[in-house]
């Protein structure tokens, strides 16, 4: 990318001023919490008209930024100067320091080629890795009637929970994130049985037994995710987990074929529900420095799971039965969720300080205390309302948001093919290679090894990156920070569909197509992770319903992609028919990079009111 005349000839003295704005950062941050403090009296006294005023200003910059939040603004709240000058919160701290006109400067320039100087900065940042200092947090001013954390480092603040409780959270997600893909595919080398106990011999409709499944990601998340939003992520998560171990007692019970895809349907309805809540939980328990590791593990399930399902559940059909496909998921979903249940607390801030308020409403006998979150002009809206505002946020993301359109269209576009490619292996492996069925799906070894290469790579660069990158933008975060490595990633899409494709029409040694899987999966995970952190980050305070909308529309490719793999590789054959989706995924490579470096300035032309 090409580097402006104007910012290369700033880059020496930017570097010889390197050791002044670090300098700078950890005064500010020790300002910081030493500023919020002094705010966090439950009874404080103003002595003057300008004390008071003070904190009229102070309540309402706190106001404006939990405002901003909402509207999916992230980049006007957390691209802060981490220097003295962006102790507050609000929009006066997000301007460069007025002294210095190299960052005014600097400033101007990521606005005009936002794209050009991240490149450059991702080049030429060497600093140690580090933490980014914590964006604020609102908190009480009982004067004025505003109820919000006691002070930076309140222990109630899922931001300040301890290390190991936020990686148990996150583990315990993980593993039901794991489990319910897992259930999307475990059923794929099962489907011959129960065409033969059922007497079908549809090729569509075996493939929609098990694409179903991820039709249930379309409906579950515009209900789920709202719904933790709103009253909480805890109760949300463990209904949806109750939902989809219930309905696997229904498919290994169903006594025809189109009672196995309705309940199939419904299972993936529940199961939908740790996809999204889960995101939104990350967004509520890490800094943006922490998610791309936090999102990493989170995201260990939703691909890992329906690469291990056709595996398992080749030999569970073989050996056993296909129902006990689904008696295994039930057990396994119902120890699960137990576990959760028993461990999981709520971390939706807004909640917590919803609960609070009433407390303290009680508590000292107030009626004009209301929440740090709720802007002090709302009207009072009727459950129903907030409900069904909240039910069409992920499609308010999705029309109006055109970065998320583009990202969860492309995003989309390659879940379906990843999902096209579990529908068609056992069968090629079988077929082709003769393969007995339980040993069919052994084939998915090379895309679960593509994973986990992918994952390790991005578990160590993700957060890495952004923090270097922030620290060499003069402190200043932006969420597409986390796309060059996508960029990267989606080169190896293509790569693998046609090493795949013509390796299997040649008739070549099975290993060759097996480790021709490897660059799709390496490239998935290099492009599932980035993504998701970046939704997430762009709207923190609805990372669950940012996700609902990426987890919708990849679901909907995911759920009828797959219905066009039979008659395309027998029209086509394996070559020429894996050759197209390799072109498809060439030609979406720009997808990410556009918003790579463009992204800022689409955010905030385009603000989506949420």
């Amino acid at each position: 990318m090409s580097l402006p005349q104007d910012l290369e000839k700033g880059i020496l003295a930017e570097e010889e001023h390197e050791q002044e704005h670090e300098q700078e950062h950890e005064i500010g941050t020790k300002t910081e919490s030493t500023a919020y403090q002094s705010d966090n009296s439950r009874n404080p006294s103003p002595k003057n008209d300008g004390s008071a005023n003070a904190s009229i200003a102070d309540r309402d910059s706190n106001l404006e930024a939990v405002k901003t939040m909402d509207e999916g603004h992230i980049d006007d709240l957390e691209r802060q100067k981490t220097t003295t000058e962006s102790i507050k919160v609000g929009p006066s701290s997000h301007r460069a320091h007025p002294n210095s006109d190299s960052n005014d400067k600097t400033s101007t320039n990521s606005k005009s080629s936002s794209g050009s100087r991240l490149a450059r900065i991702a080049h030429r940042s060497h600093t140690p890795r580090a933490k980014l200092p914590p964006r604020p947090i609102p908190v009480s001013n009982l004067a004025n009637g505003i109820v919000g954390w006691e002070s930076q480092t309140d222990p109630e603040m899922p931001l300040n929970f301890p290390e190991t409780k936020k990686w148990m959270l996150t583990g315990l997600l993980a593993s039901i994130t794991f489990i319910s893909p897992l259930a999307s595919s475990m059923f794929a080398p099962g489907v011959t049985f129960a065409d033969k106990e059922f007497h079908n011999s549809s090729l569509i409709l075996s493939s929609f037994t098990v694409s179903i499944f991820v039709l249930g990601y379309v409906v579950g998340p515009l209900i789920l995710a709202p719904l933790s939003e709103m009253y909480g992520r805890r109760y949300v998560l463990t209904g949806g987990n109750i939902i989809f171990c219930v309905w696997q007692i229904g498919c290994a019970l169903a006594p025809s074929l189109s009672t196995l895809i309705g309940f199939r349907f419904m299972a993936g309805l529940g199961g939908s529900g740790c996809l999204t809540i889960g995101a939104g939980m990350i967004a509520d328990l890490f800094h943006a420095d922490r998610r791309g590791l936090a999102t990493s593990l989170f995201s260990l399930g939703p691909l890992f799971g329906p690469v291990i399902g056709p595996i398992a559940g080749g030999f569970v059909a073989q050996r056993i039965g296909w129902r006990w496909v689904f008696w295994i998921l039930f057990i396994a979903g119902t120890i699960i969720t137990i576990g959760i249940e028993c461990l999981n607390v709520e971390t939706n801030p807004r909640l917590l300080i919803k609960r609070k308020v009433a407390r303290l409403s009680k508590e000292l006998n107030r009626s004009d205390l209301r929440s740090v979150y709720d802007p002090s002009n709302s009207a009072h809206h009727s459950n129903a309302s907030v409900l069904a505002n909240a039910m069409i946020r992920p499609l308010k993301m999705l029309i109006f948001s055109p970065i998320v359109f583009i990202l969860s269209l492309y995003m989309a576009v390659v879940y379906g093919l990843l999902y096209l490619l579990f529908t068609t292996i056992t069968t090629v492996f079988t077929d082709k290679y003769h393969w007995a069925p339980e040993l069919g799906g052994l084939a998915y070894i090379g895309l679960g090894f593509g994973f986990f290469l992918g994952l390790v790579v991005v578990a160590r660069i993700s957060d890495v990156t952004v923090v270097r990158m922030t620290k060499a933008n003069n402190g200043i975060f932006e969420p597409e920070m986390r796309l060059p490595a996508c960029i990267f990633f989606a080169c190896f899409i293509p790569i693998s569909f046609f090493w795949y494709g013509w390796s299997i029409q040649a008739g070549v040694h099975w290993i060759v197509p097996i480790i021709g899987l490897i660059p799709f999966g390496f490239g998935m995970m290099g492009i599932f992770i980035p993504i998701q952190t970046y939704v997430i980050d762009s709207f923190p305070s609805f990372a669950a319903s940012g996700i609902a909308a990426l987890t919708v529309s990849r679901s909907l490719f995911g759920a009828f992609l797959p219905l066009a793999g039979p008659a395309m590789y027998a029209k086509l054959g394996y070559g020429w028919g894996n050759s197209v989706l390799g072109f498809i995924a060439l030609a979406l490579i720009p997808a990410p990079m556009i918003i790579y470096k463009f992204g800022g300035r689409v955010r905030k032309r385009f603000p989506v009111k949420l």
